[in-house]
């Protein structure tokens, strides 16, 4: 007896295509981001993969919209290939929107600091950073300007806890944070101020940005500034201005005491009272 075959529902060939192209996308972003934070390979190549990957997710995505109204017509088959492209390609796009959108709100910079007079200055890492980084050098009065436009809450903290003490409670969240510290001197009264270097890195890609601690007595206390600096780019989307605000509020929890005030730089305003920190 002979057998009926049964024919296969035609398959859309965009969805296919469509499907393709996303995979394809999301293995090339996930191999940019293993090169990134296990520095194989400069940086540049690494971003260009990337951006690569972007447009190949966009172009997936284009790819299943048309698959859509063509399964529509047509009566074919790929719905689920097609759905698969557009949420691989909305997964990898949405977050880099979302970046775009912020960095057209702030203005490009790369170097912030708690004292744009006089800024924390990295010793061992501008050693250690490679050729084509941005360079150490602070941006002078005009970055000052740009970051008190942007920024104007960015200013140093200045506890009436002892020098050493204060930089006791820096070390420690810095390690808890697992940044990677590259230089650490405790101050010595009367000799040397408190300095330490160290390295964060941003959550997703791993950039590295470099960060300064600087700690000086001030009279019966203390004073903290910070410096952080992104190593590549021209815009840190905020990034830099963002991890000195997370830091010295958790130097502050630390040391168990609030702000009782934030002082322009430069400027000195009422003394703090016996025990209790101010921000400059």
């Amino acid at each position: 007896m002979a057998r009926r075959r049964i024919s296969e529902e035609p398959i859309s060939r965009l969805a296919l295509w469509a499907r393709r192209l996303a995979l394809f996308s999301l293995v090339a972003a996930l191999v940019s981001i293993i090169i990134v934070r296990s520095g194989l390979l400069e940086i540049v190549p690494a971003l260009a993969t990337f951006g690569g990957a972007l447009v190949f997710a966009l172009a997936a995505m284009v790819l299943a919209g048309a698959a859509f109204v063509v399964i529509w017509r047509e009566g074919l088959g790929g719905f689920r290939s097609a759905m698969l492209a557009m949420g691989i390609g909305t997964a990898l796009l949405a977050y880099p929107a979302y970046l775009a959108i912020k960095a057209y709100r702030l203005p490009p910079m790369v170097d912030v600091t708690t004292d744009p007079a006089n800024p924390p200055q990295f010793e061992t890492i501008a050693r250690l950073r490679p050729r084509g980084a941005n360079p150490v050098t602070y941006g002078g009065a005009a970055a000052a300007q740009k970051q008190q436009q942007a920024y104007p809450d960015i200013g140093p903290l200045v506890v009436t806890t002892s020098a050493q003490q204060t930089y006791d409670a820096a070390l420690a969240i810095i390690t808890k944070r697992r940044w990677f510290i590259v230089d650490n001197r405790p101050p010595q009264a009367g000799r040397r101020e408190g300095h330490i270097e160290a390295v964060s890195r941003t959550p997703i890609m791993g950039f590295r940005e470099d960060v300064v601690v600087r700690v000086r007595a001030d009279g019966d206390g203390a004073r903290l500034d910070v410096r952080s600096a992104s190593r590549y780019g021209t815009h840190d989307i905020g990034s830099n201005a963002s991890r000195i605000r997370s830091l010295i509020d958790a130097i502050d929890e630390t040391l168990g005491t609030q702000a009782s005030e934030r002082k322009q730089p430069g400027r000195r305003g009422a003394q703090p009272a016996k025990g209790a920190p101010a921000r400059q």
